[in-house]
């Protein structure tokens, strides 16, 4: 695969990944497995290293987990909430502590293994004893106040017990009762209400809701497994932690196991399959972690993850079933999703119904007809998955599958034109303003990275679409206070509405948005194949948002590419340096002719069909029509080359102490800067924080200059 064709790959799995994360996270709604999620996640790290420059900052493996939800207060945590890598290969544990015994030679690291709890990731702080607030991990620094919901909980103690330290902050894992579980979706069948998937979203949803006497009424637990910030008591070993927790009273692990070769954690691993399965809560795998917590230290964290720990995933379950019909859904990207509807069989405790089929390519290579004997998989106890069919089982009737004409050509929502991404084996609804797709291009458009209007983020997203609200982005600026302030964020028996000063401070965002640059406005409407790189790079060279739409440089770019005439190419790649949007390539290969363009011709040609398109141009007159004029950031080629930091490459790391990465990014682009993920030779510049990751050890590798934020303030005083 080329840059190009990763670059074009890399932004729809961005996409796909942070959608997959905000249902997982915000919603405890997943749509796909762990495994299917894993292996998406491990697509995209896996291209990030073969080309280090696509790597940005905001791409979903420099961060870790959800966004907080807008209902909720927010709580800073004092030290941040990291996720495990995990695994399901024991090749790879295998691996992992090979590969700590190699950073750490000579020296024997003890290792502890644990349950893997199938929950919801909380933060509790005690002050003297006393529990002062509780947090969901959130996106790793800042989580969820979700402290009178976890005072309902009747395991977590109010007040620790005997001698206490000053201050002690506790990681656990939320979870619902297997029993309780059951028990709770007999009640909701019995009220017509829509059935759990599993435990681990029952958790989440009572966790999150905003009246704590619902929490209150189900049978939730916490395990607590480690610790954040201590004050007043010495935690050295991690083991020691399970007796302390007991002593202050604290739920914990009762069964764990101590190791210091492959062989006895693999053992381990084994003999916490077999008993795990008779514990009160879900499991799904076992965590290994490094018992001394100043060698922990001195293995230090990747950018989300920390290199001392791993999670290991037990195979899940698989049964026969038949398959009696195939469903197509359509996700809030407008992809296309074949469903499976199965003769009812029982897996991991709970009936399954329904799993995914992934794609059409997927039918065809597993080839998958309806009246089939299957096998599935339930991985993680959510939508499980077909892996197999029964061949020696197919009745003498099954057809091959038509994905195109089972759906007649058309989106089985909106009835829109469909289009097949041979790349992305996937069929896509066209249609912009299909309600499947409504409210995910709604948060999309309002998130901090585009208009920054997360007031009408997540439910309140949900509500303005299913109220008729809103049915594109658009409308927002049309919305009224008193409009929002009626709007029912809960349900018609249960009514919760937005509020007059929630509504007041959506419309003063959505006002502000209005004069945003246009970088932030080419980013927020998800024109395909456009990151936010992207968008500020065609900010640089166009004015406005018609301009873009009729730009001569990206047409130049394709017209560049498509031609075989050397002359006229030679010509086009004159005019493209001259105006900036090129420069001559570097590469000894093709002199002649051979330059790199701002964007490549994929991008250049998905922005203009984008503009060209009913959609494309309904919203250049929308915009008109609501007076949307975004801020010029249109800079000449000869003031590019003049500005401060032009030709310059920056890498983030760590925690800033007063602006956030999107922040400094932004002012290093403003000046011409360029910023990347990864630390290489050409990087200028590391602007390291506190918690600083492996860049920081790259970057003094390499000799590259590390600047803090104070020297990095200086900078930009400077300029």
């Amino acid at each position: 695969m080329t840059e190009a064709e990763a670059r074009t790959r890399i932004e729809p799995l961005r996409r796909d990944i942070e959608e997959h994360n905000r249902r997982y996270y915000e919603e405890a709604a997943p749509t796909i497995s762990d495994r299917e999620y894993d292996r998406l996640y491990r697509e995209l790290v896996d291209l990030e290293t073969k080309f280090p420059d696509l790597v940005t900052s905001d791409s979903p493996t420099q961060h870790v987990g959800g966004k907080t939800l807008q209902a909720f207060a927010q709580i800073q945590h004092r030290l941040p909430m990291l996720s495990l890598d995990n695994t399901y290969s024991k090749e790879e544990v295998a691996n992992f502590y090979k590969r700590i015994t190699r950073l750490l030679p000579d020296e024997k690291i003890p290792v502890v293994i644990e349950p893997k709890v199938d929950g919801v990731a909380v933060s509790v702080m005690y002050e003297n004893g006393k529990l002062k607030y509780a947090a969901t991990r959130g996106d790793g620094v800042v989580g969820d106040d979700i402290t009178q919901n976890i005072r309902t909980i009747k395991s977590v103690p109010h007040q620790l017990r005997g001698a206490t330290p000053k201050v002690f902050e506790v990681r656990g894992e939320a979870y619902l009762d297997k029993k309780g579980f059951e028990r709770l979706n007999q009640e909701r069948e019995a009220a017509g209400l829509p059935l759990f998937a599993n435990p681990r979203n029952a958790a989440a949803g009572s966790l999150k809701h905003l009246d704590p006497k619902v929490a209150a009424k189900r049978p939730l637990g916490v395990i607590f497994y480690g610790t954040g910030a201590v004050e007043g008591a010495k935690v050295d070993l991690h083991s020691r932690i399970f007796t302390l927790f007991k002593k202050l009273g604290l739920p914990t692990h009762e069964d764990w196991w101590s190791a210091d070769s492959v062989d006895q954690i693999l053992a381990a691993i084994r003999d916490l399959n077999e008993i795990r399965r008779d514990f009160p809560y879900e499991t799904d795998g076992a965590v290994i972690k490094v018992d001394a917590l100043e060698q922990r230290e001195r293995l230090g964290f990747t950018a989300k993850s920390p290199r001392w720990a791993i999670a290991y995933k037990y195979a899940a379950e698989r049964v026969e079933t038949k398959l009696l019909d195939i469903k197509v859904q359509v996700g809030r990207t407008g992809i296309l999703t074949p469903v499976a509807v199965l003769e009812p069989v029982l897996v991991s405790g709970s009936t399954v119904s329904r799993a995914t089929l992934h794609n059409e390519d997927e039918i065809k290579r597993k080839d998958i007809r309806i009246g089939d004997t299957v096998v599935i998989e339930k991985a993680g106890d959510v939508i499980p998955a077909v892996i197999e069919v029964v061949q020696s089982k197919r009745p003498r009737n099954a057809t091959p599958f038509d994905f195109l004409r089972h759906i007649q050509g058309k989106c089985p929502v909106c009835g829109g034109e469909v289009r097949r991404d041979p790349q992305f084996v996937a069929w896509r609804c066209e249609n912009l303003r299909c309600p499947a797709q409504a409210t995910r291009r709604l948060e999309f458009f309002a998130a901090r990275s585009a208009l920054d209007i997360e007031s009408v983020g997540g439910i309140v997203a949900d509500k303005l679409v299913e109220r008729g609200l809103v049915r594109e982005p658009l409308d927002l600026f049309e919305l009224k206070v008193d409009q929002l302030a009626k709007l029912n964020l809960g349900s018609d028996e249960s009514p919760r509405v937005f509020g007059e000063k929630n509504a007041t401070k959506a419309i003063q965002a959505i006002e502000r948005a209005r004069m945003f640059p246009l970088s932030r406005w080419l980013y927020a409407l998800a024109i395909p194949d456009v990151g936010k790189t992207t968008a500020t790079d065609l900010a640089h060279f166009h004015e406005t948002m018609e301009d873009v739409a009729t730009s001569k440089p990206l047409r130049e770019v394709i017209a560049y590419h498509e031609t075989k005439d050397k002359q006229k190419a030679k010509e086009i790649a004159e005019r493209l340096i001259k105006s900036g949007f090129a420069e001559p390539s570097k590469s000894k290969i093709d002199k002649q002719r051979g330059i790199v363009t701002k964007v490549g011709p994929v991008v250049a040609k998905s922005v203009l069909d984008f503009f060209e398109s009913n959609i494309g141009k309904k919203i250049l007159q929308r915009m008109k029509q609501l007076a949307i004029e975004s801020k010029n950031e249109k800079v000449s080629a000869k003031k590019m080359s003049e500005l401060p930091l032009a030709g310059k490459t920056f890498v983030l790391t760590g925690t800033l102490p007063s602006m956030t990465r999107d922040d400094a990014s932004a002012k290093i682009e403003a000046l011409g800067g360029h910023v990347s993920g990864s630390v290489s030779k050409k990087t200028d510049y590391l602007l390291a924080g506190s918690e600083a990751g492996s860049k920081l050890g790259k970057a003094k590798e390499l000799g590259v200059k590390i600047i803090g934020e104070k020297e990095f303030q200086r900078m930009l005083l400077s300029c």
